[in-house]
């Protein structure tokens, strides 16, 4: 899944225990309601970092997985938590970039690779069917 919107918040790096860190980001979504939805996501581990090349304001595209568990309370109360974990992070095509750097990234994209469809009258049909 992915999502595009401005960034909003950028959490500090916490370690939650020797082997497992997280960071908390906030993106505002403003395209795919009526209001601004402010949507929180994590990044762990090794991404941790993805967020850092960001300022506050920039538009960034948010791939994420959704992710569910279950827990049970003391009390034998069952509650359920979801998180948007964040895998991969791009500036958003239409961010402030200069115009250089807009083509050099369109012209690396496969889909703008494509070749023109050659015409009926240039190609000589061999097919036997």
């Amino acid at each position: 899944m992915d999502i595009t919107g401005t960034l909003k918040v950028k959490g500090e790096v916490q370690q939650v225990s020797e082997k497992f860190k997280k960071r908390d980001f906030v993106i505002t979504d403003s395209s795919s309601s009526q209001y601004p939805q402010h949507v929180s996501f994590q990044l762990t581990q090794d991404k941790v970092n993805l967020i850092d090349q960001y300022q506050i304001g920039s538009e960034i595209k948010v791939h994420f997985n959704l992710r569910g568990r279950e827990w049970t309370s003391p009390q034998g109360e069952v509650k359920y938590f979801n998180t948007l974990e964040a895998w991969r992070l791009e500036g958003a095509s239409n961010s402030n970039n200069s115009s250089n750097s807009n083509s050099s990234a369109t012209s690396n994209n496969p889909a703008s690779e494509v070749p023109e469809p050659l015409s009926s009258s240039s190609v000589e049909d061999d097919l036997p069917f």
